[in-house]
């Protein structure tokens, strides 16, 4: 364990604003301590409450809040890097707090100021923001949940999936339909009478992210729980490949994580099968190849990733410019594209660098590839890598769908 001095850094006070050289500090500090029992937690179904509130307290989640709101005002790529270091310890914990991450773009990208100043100060105070917009049954996305007006407020009503972070947040962000079949984006806070958060996520992998059942029971939404955004079906919002490119981080870090399990299992673990031309595993040429081509993949993912995570910037750089948020939409597509690849390979490859004992319960290296699959399935490869081939082929672009 890490000395305890160094785990009370939320507590220490702030003469000012943290830089991104501060909060990579913290996050150098609190990494190890999460990585350590994450593969228990997970073979176990220990939710990580304490490590997700720990990173929220550190100020680990306001990477991307501007300076002139007391946030670091962090590039992209930079929010990008420390999100694949979180998922290289725990891929469970960096996807759960995926909403939060995406929370704050969107406020960036469309927000008034007063929505900003409010909910940045949240952040800044350690709050966490989870996700209800998804449902099951209907086609293409489509949204069943209803909000009807009552006297001065309203009242909603239905029942979300994939609630990614919802156990772990203080507030939820949900989206309803109103009486007109408008989209309607509203934030409650967790507590709220009739929000009921069930933990019944039954996925074969990521099955921390507490990505379960959000039931709203005439829930009350007030006015100023209504986030002000407009919907543009017709036009690309940065923030959609800034989420797709949040999923692609997960892989490379789930790549990563491969990579320390591969090594530390042939260095002390494995042993050499019986027609191995060598005495320790780490001289068997095979096991060297094994996490040679790991190391590999592991070091695409992660390129593949920073590479679109620029392209991101330079689209915030040149004024949301539609064109640039578009070539940006092709650089994730592809980026996803290898960091999907690269992460099933490279946990399949973690079987060959040990014999028999590798498939050990005890060991779990298998949610890898479970954690890794499970991630894919969000946004099918085969789409992503048609959609490139008919921009590259023909110039078509890229579906506004809100999945590139």
């Amino acid at each position: 364990m890490s000395n305890p001095s160094n785990l009370n850094i939320a507590a220490r006070p702030l003469a000012h604003g943290l830089s991104v050289a501060d909060l990579r500090h913290r996050a150098a500090l609190l990494l190890p301590d999460i990585a350590e029992g994450s593969a228990d937690r997970e073979r176990e179904r220990v939710l990580p409450r304490d490590q997700i509130r720990r990173l929220a307290e550190a100020r680990l989640l306001t990477f991307r809040i501007p300076q002139s709101y007391g946030g670091s005002g962090s590039t992209v790529r930079e929010v990008v890097q420390f999100i694949i270091d979180l998922a290289a310890v725990d891929s469970n914990i960096a996807q759960a707090l995926r909403p939060s991450f995406l929370f704050i773009d969107s406020l960036l990208a469309s927000a008034p100021e007063d929505q900003r100043a409010l909910w940045f100060s949240r952040y800044l105070a350690g709050q966490v923001v989870g996700n209800a917009g998804w449902e099951i049954g209907g086609n293409n996305g489509a949204v069943a949940t209803r909000i009807v007006k009552d006297d001065d407020a309203f009242r909603v009503t239905g029942a979300k999936y994939y609630s990614t972070g919802g156990l772990y947040s203080d507030w939820i962000l949900a989206v309803a339909t109103d009486e007109a079949d408008e989209l309607v984006v509203f934030v409650l806070p967790t507590d709220r009478e009739g929000l009921e958060l069930v933990d019944d996520f039954d996925a074969m992998g990521q099955r921390l992210t507490a990505s379960g059942t959000t039931n709203l029971n005439g829930v009350i939404v007030h006015p100023e729980d209504i986030q002000q955004r407009a919907f543009d079906d017709g036009k690309r919002s940065i923030v959609t490949p800034f989420a797709q490119l949040f999923l692609a981080a997960v892989e490379a870090g789930i790549a990563r994580n491969v990579l320390a399990d591969a090594v530390r299992f042939a260095r002390e673990k494995a042993r050499p099968i019986k027609h191995s031309s060598a005495l320790r595993s780490v001289d068997d040429p095979y096991v060297e190849h094994a996490v040679g081509e790991i190391s590999a993949r592991a070091f695409a993912a992660e390129a593949a990733v920073l590479r679109a995570a620029d392209s991101i910037d330079a689209a915030w750089a040149a004024d949301l410019d539609e064109a640039a948020v578009d070539l940006a939409a092709v650089d994730v597509a592809q980026a996803q594209y290898i960091a999907v690849e690269a992460a099933l390979k490279a946990a399949e490859r973690l079987f060959d660098v040990g014999g028999a004992s590798t498939t050990g319960r005890s060991h779990n290296l298998d949610r890898h590839w479970r954690n890794a699959r499970t991630v894919a399935n969000h946004n099918p490869r085969d789409w992503k890598a048609a959609a490139v081939g008919a921009y590259r082929l023909k110039g078509t672009a890229l579906p506004v769908s809100g999945l590139f």
